[in-house]
């Protein structure tokens, strides 16, 4: 089997991450394309030996990117294409069909109550959602929350699997000498107690939070934040007006090594970092999955979370050392200073961090890719109307005229037996 994955960008970040980890461990032939910015993730997937082709494309209403996308996956003859992230979706779906690839499987890896992506969701960004989804095989959620939201927005069940996001547990095992070299080369004492924090700086993490309550805790108290993003001057602000900025380090972004390399170029990886802190603290309200908190997990880390379907969708037992936390700097505050004043306790992984292996979510992937290979149904066509507007999230609302009616073969859902 060649299949191809497509993919809105390349930078650091949860899906981008994902993607390089699975293609890591399905056992195909598989090559990337990503219609912007290809960013560190491109280069690791690079290294491990994937071919990444950069599409170009300039921005959402880039129509002349459909053309030659689909060109690339005539010429490449893919039996499958993978499609990842709404921009993604929308372009890559309708390229495939028209390349004549009638397998075509779609991941949701964002999609929240009110946000998909960190931006609002409007009705258009459904109404053209729903009508792209129809153009695919079946469509992959990451949680089975992530599933019902799919279902509630209009997407029929039969067309949703559940694949959960994967870790690679070994690389995530607490390392304490690693945990202590992250320590010096970020300038933290040895002593600290270390509030983790991981993620894309967007207002919907609400990393605010974790500052206001840091100037709550005792002088020991570190706050480590792992992630990039457009909120880093605001929080930055927000960390000199608590007067936290002495006790704050912003690491960056912090490629997820998958490869057993020693540590990301710069500095250290975010495995390293994961075991350099005390506790991680999610505060993010609306979550899809939450992969930080899995992460957390992994490395053995008490975890105090607002939101997580990854562990809503398991047993409590699964997870013992994760509490949730209401979105609210007090709450936070007494949450972070109960662990402190617990101490440390054993750095091993639960059960909750072992049910989402990677093995595991390759092998139900694998699943989904033969039942979008093997299924026969007629394709009737979905007409995109010279006046539907692209709105999408990646980088903000954005209306273009579509200038053609495009007539796209789709298939019809299967009768449920």
């Amino acid at each position: 089997m060649k299949a191809l994955h497509i993919i809105t960008g390349l930078g650091v970040g949860g899906a981008e991450q994902q993607l390089r980890l699975l293609l890591r461990h399905l056992p195909i032939d598989c090559d990337v394309v990503t219609l912007t910015d290809p960013g560190p993730v491109a280069d690791g997937l690079a290294a491990d030996g994937v071919r990444v082709t950069h599409l170009g494309m300039t921005g959402n209403r880039d129509l002349a990117a459909l053309p030659r996308l689909t060109r690339l996956i005539r010429r490449g003859r893919y039996d499958l294409v993978h499609t990842h992230l709404y921009r993604a979706c929308l372009y890559g779906r309708i390229a495939a069909r028209l390349a004549g690839v009638r397998a075509v499987v779609a991941t949701e890896h964002s999609l929240g109550d009110t946000q998909m992506e960190g931006r609002p969701l409007t009705a258009g960004v459904r109404g053209l959602y729903l009508l792209g989804e129809r153009l695919g095989r079946s469509t992959v959620a990451v949680s089975p929350t992530v599933a019902a939201r799919l279902t509630r927005w209009g997407v029929p069940a039969p067309r949703v699997t559940v694949v959960p996001n994967g870790i690679d547990l070994a690389r995530f095992a607490y390392d304490p000498a690693a945990g202590l070299r992250a320590r010096e080369a970020l300038g933290l004492p040895a002593d600290a107690f270390v509030i983790g924090a991981i993620g894309r700086l967007t207002p919907g993490k609400r990393f605010d939070v974790l500052l206001h309550c840091l100037a709550r805790l005792p002088e020991d108290c570190r706050l480590l934040l792992v992630g990039a993003g457009p909120e880093e001057p605001a929080l930055r602000r927000t960390a000199r007006a608590v007067g936290v900025s002495d006790r704050v380090v912003l690491a960056g972004e912090r490629p997820y090594i998958a490869d057993g390399s020693p540590g990301a170029p710069g500095g250290p990886d975010l495995p390293a970092l994961a075991s350099a802190m005390d506790v991680l603290a999610a505060p993010s309200a609306e979550e899809a999955f939450g992969l930080a908190v899995v992460e957390g997990l992994a490395a053995g880390l008490p975890v105090r979370y607002t939101s997580c379907p990854a562990l809503e969708d398991l047993p409590p037992e699964a997870a013992p050392g994760a509490v949730r936390v209401p979105c609210d700097a007090g709450a936070y505050a007494r949450a972070l200073a109960g662990v402190r004043a617990a101490g440390p306790g054993p750095r091993t992984a639960p059960e909750a961090a072992r049910h989402y292996c990677i093995t595991r979510s390759a092998a139900r992937l694998m699943d989904v890719y033969a039942a979008a290979l093997t299924a026969s149904h007629p394709a009737p066509t979905v007409e995109v109307p010279v006046h539907a507007p692209v709105e999408v999230p990646a980088q903000g609302p954005a209306q273009a005229p579509v200038p053609a009616l495009i007539h796209v073969p789709v298939q019809q859902r299967a009768k449920s037996s």
